[in-house]
């Protein structure tokens, strides 16, 4: 009895760190696409570069980063964690130091060849792992 009652709990607890990981994942997923439309805003909208827009592009992308950096790997999974980590840091150090100044600069084919090009392939690299590291 005593070993049904542990097994019992046992899966009970594994099937609330799962869902636990699934709600940290679905969490990161809708601020990963927050900061992706704010910045798309930006660069779409020239009326729409001005500091308060500036600064929620900025911020969206720090909430991903503050997720991430209080998120574990979920087992088994560390290899697509730091994979995702290490995209998103790449994809937030050039929106930050190339494809914002580039919006602000009023370059808007420079600034769609960015965000279109390596920009594209790490945040649709990112939203795989997501889905991978929720499932």
């Amino acid at each position: 009895m005593k070993k049904l009652l542990a097994v019992f709990v046992a899966i009970f607890l594994f099937g609330f760190v799962v869902q636990a990981n699934a709600g940290e994942f679905g969490d990161l997923r809708t601020k990963m696409s927050a900061a992706r439309e704010s910045l798309v805003t930006m660069m779409l909208h020239k009326e729409q570069r001005g500091a308060d827009q500036q600064k929620l592009v900025k911020d969206t992308a720090d909430a991903v980063s503050a997720q991430l950096a209080k998120m574990k790997a979920p087992a088994g999974k560390e290899a697509q964690f730091k994979e995702l980590v290490e995209t998103w840091a790449a994809f937030k150090k050039t929106r930050e130091t190339e494809l914002v100044p580039t919006i602000l600069k009023g370059n808007d084919e420079e600034a769609k060849k960015i965000g279109g090009g390596i920009q594209k392939e790490r945040i649709t690299k990112c939203q795989n792992l997501i889905n991978e590291l929720d499932n």
